[in-house]
């Protein structure tokens, strides 16, 4: 195996844990729970609520209604996929931080990936709320997306030239 796959073995494994938690926490909730279901955690802030979510992340797009937007989403998930592997091989294995970060954004994307393809919708169940505030319902991918954007945003802030006057 050459240095540089080997360098990004790590990566490697946090893309496959991080799709690994999503598919058996989706498991556990599709299994478990009606669709509509909530159960209460912490009351008056969060639920685990069974959704299903035919938009892309936090429920944007839920309304668009289209025979081909399965297959759409399905299209530029995969293209997103695509350039957060070429954009990771492009950049050294050795800035764990930039690794992490895509790590994190590929393993979720791939998670919801999973749910599109086999079932039409992505399972969302993590439901956060305060009073009559609600957040849209996500899951383990959507927070490793969340995640890994946020992280990549403060690497790239990190590396930012400095401007001169």
């Amino acid at each position: 195996m050459g240095s540089k796959l080997r360098a990004r073995l790590p990566y490697l494994f946090l893309v496959v844990l991080t799709l690994l938690f999503d598919r058996w926490t989706k498991s556990i909730i599709h299994s478990s729970l009606d669709l509509n279901q909530s159960i209460s955690v912490i009351d008056g802030l969060f639920d685990i609520t069974y959704v299903r979510n035919t938009g892309v992340a936090f429920g944007i797009l839920n309304s668009f209604s289209s025979p081909a937007k399965v297959l759409l989403l399905s299209i530029f998930t995969i293209g997103a996929a695509a350039i957060v592997i070429l954009y990771s091989f492009h950049s050294p294995a050795r800035n764990r931080v930039l690794q992490a970060a895509l790590s994190l954004i590929l393993g979720g994307a791939l998670g919801n990936l999973y749910d599109r393809i086999n079932y039409g919708y992505v399972i969302d169940f993590l439901e956060i709320y305060f009073r009559n505030y609600h957040w849209p319902a996500f899951n383990v991918a959507d927070s490793a997306i969340s995640t890994g954007v946020v992280l990549l945003a403060l690497e790239i802030l990190r590396h930012e030239a400095p401007r001169t006057a």
